[in-house]
């Protein structure tokens, strides 16, 4: 079964008129946590992912140390990769501030090489603070990878130039909010992620 195949039969895409955790609007959303709740299926997902990252490894393109994904969406799916490639996994969070940090004495060393791990990336805000978060450690991004590549070149001018290993690519419409198609026609927008809106 195709990964596109497991989004539909988990319902984890979504039709309406959606407020992204960018700001941005959209005629679809991907809620990746559908799909997630499914270790099986979570792991089918996942499994396109690793062989790219292992052949990677293996060929002297890339090396790993730790892979951290952001909170909330980033968790599983670091979880999943560091499982099934046998690397240590973290995670970031939000402080009360709702800056991006690490807690429950998470950290990583100086000169250790992360693979950063998102749900669905579209503007790439969450991977850059997380990143941020780890060259203050002195740690290197060298990869992000995710269940979900939905990037528009508008929608993500900011995002490094990291090699993405996706386990999928969806072209997803969205919009700056002044510019949305959907609030010109009048149509209610919904906030489905759990992350605020910056």
């Amino acid at each position: 079964m195709s990964v596109m195949d497991l989004l539909k039969e988990t319902e984890a895409i979504q039709e309406g008129h959606f407020l992204l955790s960018s700001g941005r609007h959209s005629n679809r959303y991907v809620q990746c946590a559908q799909l997630l709740q499914y270790p099986d299926k979570a792991a089918a997902a996942l499994k396109p992912v690793v062989n790219a990252i292992r052949a990677d490894i293996q060929a002297g393109k890339l090396m790993l140390d730790v892979i951290v994904g952001p909170a909330m969406g980033g968790i599983i799916v670091a979880y999943e990769l560091g499982r099934q490639l046998g690397i240590p996994s973290l995670f970031t969070e939000r402080d009360d501030t709702g800056k991006m940090t690490f807690r429950r004495r998470f950290a990583v060393s100086q000169g250790q090489r992360v693979l950063i791990a998102e749900d669905v990336v579209t503007t790439g805000k969450s991977s850059v603070e997380t990143a941020a978060v780890l060259e203050a450690f002195g740690a290197k991004v060298v990869a992000l990878a995710c269940v979900v590549d939905r990037r528009t070149e508008e929608a993500a001018p900011q995002l490094p130039r990291w090699p993405i290993y996706p386990a999928v690519r969806v072209d997803v419409a969205n919009w700056d909010a002044a510019d949305c198609d959907l609030c010109k026609k009048g149509i209610p927008v919904v906030k489905p992620g759990s992350r605020k809106t910056f």
